[in-house]
């Protein structure tokens, strides 16, 4: 801010705070012996409806075509920092819910459930990169945004670019996740 004179990225710290909120989810929950299932049920939906605000900051380089030309790198660097920690916290949320699952589910069953979590995460960016939804909002305006949804599956070829937003996001993130799983095993394995 002191070298850009200027305030606009300040958002970027509220985005990163929501990022963090599913990996303290996970925390708590991975410190926790024995869920109750009804309470892992609650804990997952709350995790998943929060999950997609980490990937959503590498959706703030959209805000690089405002940028001033003389700061350009400066707001690269800034927005790939902060992107490049949501994307950590997400990969490590996930890992922790995996871990969580597999207490109470079998590898199969667990692997769908993290291939559907990335997708509707991807689905989820969506929902908050273009039509601008919050989390909160499945509280606080459910109707609208379950009616935006209904409607996006129901006319699915109405809604082409956010299905292939959702299908290329979520291989992005799986694809990641695998990177992100398989990126120190060959130096533990000496």
């Amino acid at each position: 801010m002191k070298l850009a004179h200027s305030d606009n990225y300040l958002f970027l710290v509220w985005n990163l705070f929501l990022a963090a909120i599913p990996y303290a989810i996970t925390i708590y929950l991975v410190s926790v012996p024995k869920l109750k299932k009804i309470t892992l049920l609650l804990a997952f939906v709350v995790w998943l409806l929060f999950l997609p605000n980490a990937p959503y900051i590498l959706t703030d380089m959209w805000h690089l075509r405002y940028n001033q030309p003389h700061i350009f790198w400066l707001d690269i660097l800034l927005i790939s920092a902060f992107a490049l920690n949501g994307m950590m916290l997400f990969y490590f949320s996930v890992t922790d819910m995996k871990t969580i699952l597999l207490k109470y589910l079998n590898k199969t069953k667990t692997r769908f459930i993290l291939t559907f979590v990335f997708f509707i995460s991807a689905f989820g960016v969506y929902l908050g990169r273009f039509l601008r939804y919050n989390s909160w909002e499945i509280l606080t305006n459910p109707k609208v945004l379950f009616i935006d949804i209904i409607n996006m599956i129901m006319q699915p070829l109405g809604n082409k670019q956010v299905w292939l937003f959702t299908l290329l996001f979520g291989a992005f993130f799986i694809l990641g996740y695998w990177v992100f799983t398989n990126i120190n095993k060959d130096t533990h394995q000496e």
